[in-house]
């Protein structure tokens, strides 16, 4: 099973500067890197700078597309209104067939506004006890959901450049 979590910090450069925490956590095999992306929404900016991580050690599992994909229905959409409102319900709708629904979006859509940020991680049996308290350390706050492995062997068909790894 994988989890999505999202690490919502109260200032703009801090998941930028978590990363140094996760990659140390990741080297003490607390959590296992799929894939990984963050998000920064400097206070003057109408929309966020997102930069797509992959798994920091290589290649990502899911690759830029997934995080575009669901960067643009938290962030994009409410800057295009009600126009594409039945398009994006939709969409996400989609996405709860893989554990993304819409009240994740809507958790991390009001937690990531301008002057904050966060960090994206896409993980393979993280220990998350272990792994949260750290992040605590930093202000952070999580949001996460879990994902089935045929939910996650959903999401790595649709935008995946690798195989779902074989479970022991």
């Amino acid at each position: 099973m994988s989890s999505l979590t999202v690490w919502a910090f109260p200032t703009a450069d801090g998941a930028e500067n978590a990363l140094a925490l996760l990659e140390r956590m990741q080297k003490q095999q607390l959590i296992s890197i799929a894939d990984a992306a963050y998000v920064t929404w400097p206070e003057d900016r109408k929309k966020p700078k997102t930069k797509d991580l992959g798994s920091l050690t290589g290649a990502g599992a899911l690759g830029g597309g997934f995080w575009g994909f669901l960067f643009g229905l938290i962030f994009l959409v409410p800057l295009l209104g009600m126009a594409v409102g039945a398009a994006i319900g939709a969409l996400t709708g989609s996405l709860s067939h893989v554990g993304i629904d819409e009240d994740f979006i809507a958790t991390v859509r009001a937690r990531v506004t301008p002057g904050t940020s966060a960090l994206f991680v896409m993980a393979d049996g993280a220990v998350l006890d272990r792994v949260a308290e750290p992040f605590k350390e930093t202000g952070a706050t999580l949001v996460t959901t879990n994902l089935s492995d045929e939910e996650e062997a959903r999401l790595r068909t649709a935008f995946g450049e690798s195989p779902l790894p074989e479970r022991l």
